[in-house]
């Protein structure tokens, strides 16, 4: 698609825009102080992407996904993620069954077989079972006595995590983590938002989310995102950006050679990118620009760079260091206009 759109196509655009503001503002109406955090899994939506949301318990993740299954018309399940849970308890079963006398196999399909799956605690499962929804997020298929089925479309998975429980939890593997789209926190709400969530939730009015969108129009804005242009100085900055990461390159800066054991891949900078599309629309424009990129940085990165033994052991920010090697390359953007 070019920049220039016709008729038909601007008032599918429009209404698009529009759509997307009224779910946002219906979300945030139902979770209250968490507007950043709905903006950033709506983005992790609009580009296909799966999100992981970290925060502490009582914050209202579940809440918040369950929300979005509501006001985006999407098929929800839940799935409690325990260190007994099994393989087959997320993706689903044969049974064996009688017709006319005979003996025959039936699929059951799972949890994971709906449009939006909330994996609760995810950490909390062994890592063969872990593996086992990892088929399902990278290939969108989930292979059962031997025979893949595919998933409900659109198809989207929301995994959370508390951040300071260790005991009884198993680390995401690397490759898994990576197949996150964004990494969500969910911090504690501010004295005025806490007072606001009091009225709202322990009163007498409680109103359920309207729906406002339905699978079709998901997966239509999911194409949409990916005819936002990006400009190439945008382009540029992110590939500079990136590469400014890496603790291999000579002219990097000291506190990424000192601090970085891994860098953000060409995947991050695809999500990057692509994220900042969907930023731009969620704001009302079909053209993403500099501050949309530094709007979802820390959200599409901050599972992606890796700290080394130094690093951690010194507390280095790892939110804080992509800032400023962000904002460093901006900085020599403008400087070289």
């Amino acid at each position: 698609m070019t920049d220039e759109l016709d008729v038909e196509s601007l008032k599918t655009l429009e209404a698009d825009l529009q759509s997307l503001s009224d779910a946002k503002a219906e979300i945030s109406q139902a979770v209250v102080g968490q507007s950043e955090v709905v903006e950033q899994l709506l983005a992790s939506l609009m580009c296909g992407g799966h999100a992981l949301i970290e925060g502490a318990p009582g914050l209202g993740k579940t809440l918040l996904v369950k929300t979005l299954a509501e006001v985006l018309g999407l098929q929800y399940s839940r799935v409690q993620f325990t260190p007994d849970l099994m393989p087959a308890d997320i993706t689903g079963t044969m049974s064996l069954t009688y017709e006319d006398g005979r003996p025959s196999s039936k699929f059951q399909p799972g949890p994971i077989f709906a449009q939006l799956v909330l994996a609760d605690e995810i950490n909390r499962a062994t890592p063969k079972t872990q593996a086992s929804l990892l088929e399902a997020m990278q290939e969108h298929t989930a292979t059962v006595a031997g025979v893949e089925h595919r998933m409900l479309e659109p198809f989207f998975v929301l995994a959370t995590q508390n951040p300071f429980e260790m005991d009884g939890t198993y680390a995401l593997p690397e490759a898994q983590i990576d197949r996150f789209f964004f990494k969500v926190q969910v911090e504690h709400p501010s004295v005025e938002t806490l007072v606001d969530i009091l009225d709202l939730t322990t009163g007498t009015q409680q109103g359920s989310p309207k729906r406002l969108l339905g699978p079709e129009d998901v997966i239509r804005i999911q194409k949409r995102v990916r005819e936002v242009p990006t400009p190439s100085h945008v382009k540029h900055l992110i590939a500079r950006f990136v590469r400014s990461t890496l603790p291999n390159e000579p002219s990097n800066s000291g506190s990424v050679r000192k601090y970085v054991r891994f860098g953000v891949s060409p995947r991050g900078a695809q999500a990057l990118a692509l994220a900042s599309k969907a930023r731009a629309l969620l704001s009302g424009r079909f053209n993403s620009s500099v501050e949309d990129v530094r709007a979802v940085l820390v959200p599409a990165l901050r599972h992606r760079l890796q700290l080394n033994y130094q690093g951690t052991a010194e507390g280095i920010s790892i939110e804080s260091l992509l800032k400023d090697l962000f904002e460093a390359q901006v900085l020599s953007a403008t400087s070289l206009q």
